[in-house]
C-alpha cells in the first residue's frame, strides 16, 4: 500500500513537471513572437502591413496572457492535489480500511495543509521579490556611483552632442534616488524575516503530516476510530494554533519598528 502511494505521488510529480514545462516552452516561444512581430513592425512602412503586425502583437500578447493564466490555474490545482495526498497520508499510517470518517479527516487535514501552504507561498513570494529588489538597488548604487566620477571628466571634454553634457548631472541624481528607495524601505530586513517564517512553516508542516511529535502523532493508539478521530481533531486545532503563532509573530515584528519611527519623529519634532 505504501509502494502504491510513493508510485502514484511520483508520477503525479513527474507528470507536472512535464506540462509545466509545456507551458514554459509555449510562453517563451509567445515572447520571442511578440518581440519578433514588435521589430518587424518597426521595419514596416505600407500602413496596411503595419495594421496586421500590430494585430498580430496585439494577439500575441492576448495569448500570453492566457498562456500565463493557464499556468497559474495548473499549478493551484497541482498544490491541491498535492496537499491532498499529504493529507491521505493518515490513511496509510494509522493502517485504516477506509470509509466516511477518514475521508472526513483527510478533508480536515487537507484544509489545513493548505491554508499552511498559502501562508509558506505568500511568504515566499515576499522573500523572493524583497531579495531581487534588494539586489537591483545594491547594484544600481555601486554601477551608478561608479560612473559618476568618470562622466565627471565628460565636462573637461568636448562633445558635440549637448545631451551627453547632461550625463553628470543625471547619473548622480538616479543614484540618489536609488540610494533613497532603498534604504526607506527595509528590504534585506523583509527578506530575512519572511525567510525565517518559510523556514518555520514548512518544518511544522512536515511534523504535522509525519506525526512526529506527540501533539500530532495519532496512528498509534489502536484500532479505536473514535480515539484516533479525536486525536486528529486536537492534532489539526494544535497544528492551526502553532502555524496562527508563527505569522502572528512575523506580523507583529513590523510594528514596533513603526512605533520607533514615530517615537523618534515626535521626539526631532519637540526638540
Amino acid at each position: 500500500m505504501t509502494s502504491d502511494f510513493a508510485t502514484s505521488s511520483d508520477s503525479s510529480v513527474s507528470s507536472g513537471s512535464n506540462n509545466q514545462f509545456v507551458f514554459y516552452v509555449f510562453e517563451s516561444l509567445i515572447v520571442i513572437g511578440v518581440f519578433a512581430a514588435g521589430a518587424f513592425a518597426l521595419t514596416l512602412e505600407d500602413q496596411k502591413t503595419v495594421i496586421y503586425a500590430a494585430f498580430g502583437l496585439v494577439s500575441l500578447l492576448l495569448l500570453l496572457i492566457l498562456n500565463r493564466k493557464s499556468l497559474d490555474n495548473f499549478n493551484q490545482k497541482t498544490k491541491q492535489l498535492e496537499n491532498q495526498k499529504k493529507a491521505g497520508l493518515y490513511t496509510y499510517l494509522s493502517n485504516s480500511t477506509g470509509g466516511d470518517d477518514v475521508e472526513a479527516i483527510n478533508l480536515i487535514r487537507s484544509r489545513a495543509i493548505q491554508y499552511s501552504q498559502e501562508l509558506v507561498d505568500d511568504y515566499k513570494k515576499t522573500r523572493q521579490n524583497s531579495r531581487n529588489f534588494y539586489y537591483v538597488f545594491q547594484i544600481s548604487t555601486i554601477v551608478l556611483s561608479s560612473l559618476t566620477p568618470i562622466l565627471v571628466l565628460l565636462d573637461k571634454v568636448d562633445v558635440s552632442i549637448p545631451a551627453i553634457k547632461w550625463l553628470p548631472v543625471i547619473f548622480p541624481a538616479i543614484a540618489a534616488i536609488v540610494t533613497s528607495i532603498s534604504t526607506s524601505f527595509p528590504l534585506q530586513e523583509t527578506w530575512v524575516s519572511a525567510n525565517t517564517a518559510v523556514e518555520l512553516l514548512e518544518a511544522e508542516q512536515e511534523k504535522f503530516i509525519l506525526g512526529v511529535t506527540a501533539d500530532y502523532r495519532f496512528y498509534d493508539l489502536g484500532d479505536d476510530p473514535q480515539l484516533q478521530k479525536q486525536k486528529v481533531l486536537q492534532s489539526v486545532e494544535s497544528f492551526m494554533n502553532q502555524v496562527n503563532q508563527i505569522h502572528l509573530k512575523q506580523v507583529q515584528q513590523v510594528k514596533p519598528d513603526k512605533k520607533q519611527e514615530n517615537t523618534q519623529e515626535t521626539s526631532e519634532r519637540n526638540s
